[in-house]
């Protein structure tokens, strides 16, 4: 199914801007605008190179919080998706790490966003954040205050996370509790960042008769495998120079994806 209005591909190709390390954290070496600079030029990258959409997020603020962040971080990725929501004429998402999902949503809708991606949305798990709980409760209330429209992208199992507290629950039963708790998308990923997802996973998540994401591990090498099978694939590290999250978007890698997902 069709995530958005006017994406060129069959599968819509969703970019990755990895913003630099925030002010107050631990990797912080760059001043705001510098590090507005450098998203907007890895966003310029991602839509010269064919992406349907992009996704900000705070990926170099290592160690992550767990479930909240400081009024410094949402007010950074708050000025930095403003001026790429501004810039570019295509649907932009925010993740907050680590799970800040209500954090996300009060930023998404106030610089004008379209979705989040939300890290336990619905059930718990072990990250190494800790001990992550739900949080479609406190997340959907506060999108009905604010009255935005601002859609849910939910990981049915999140990345570096331990899943043995929901082992007894089926991928399909896990998935159908994220529709019952008012998501909008859902997300696969393999184990970790760069690590590829088990295309199996898709099926099973199916039949809860949301739009299935892809979330990690796409390469120009099986993104028409998962373009074919998935509503949308979340591309960061592989569009990368040399292949590393922390270095900037490549266009000829870019480029790649977008050509493998014309095929479909």
């Amino acid at each position: 199914m069709k995530i958005f209005e006017n994406q060129k591909h069959k599968c819509a190709f969703i970019g990755m801007v990895h913003l630099r390390a925030l002010p107050g954290t631990p990797a912080n070496t760059l001043t705001m605008p510098e590090i507005l600079d450098a998203a907007l030029k890895d966003a310029e990258t991602l839509v010269s190179g064919g992406c349907d959409a992009l996704l900000v997020e705070n990926m170099a603020d290592l160690p992550y919080l767990n479930g909240h962040v400081g009024p410094e971080i949402v007010s950074a990725m708050a000025i930095a998706v403003d001026r790429i929501v501004s810039r570019f004429d295509l649907p932009v998402g925010v993740q907050v790490l680590a799970g800040a999902n209500c954090e996300a949503m009060a930023l998404a809708t106030c610089a004008g966003a379209s979705f989040i991606r939300a890290e336990a949305f619905a059930y718990a798990h072990v990250a190494d954040e800790g001990l992550m709980n739900a949080s479609a409760a406190e997340v959907l209330r506060l999108r009905k205050h604010l009255g935005s429209s601002v859609r849910v992208w939910a990981d049915v199992q999140k990345k570096h996370a331990c899943h043995a507290i929901t082992s007894d629950a089926r991928l399909e039963d896990l998935a159908h509790g994220f529709e019952f708790c008012g998501a909008d998308a859902l997300i696969v990923t393999g184990v970790s960042t760069g690590c590829e997802a088990h295309i199996e996973d898709v099926a099973k998540v199916r039949p809860a008769g949301l739009p299935v994401v892809i979330g990690s591990g796409i390469t120009s090498a099986n993104a028409s495998k998962f373009g074919a099978a998935a509503d949308g694939l979340i591309v960061g590290t592989s569009i990368k120079i040399d292949g590393n999250w922390r270095q900037p978007v490549e266009l000829e890698r870019v480029q790649a994806i977008a050509r493998e997902l014309e095929k479909i």
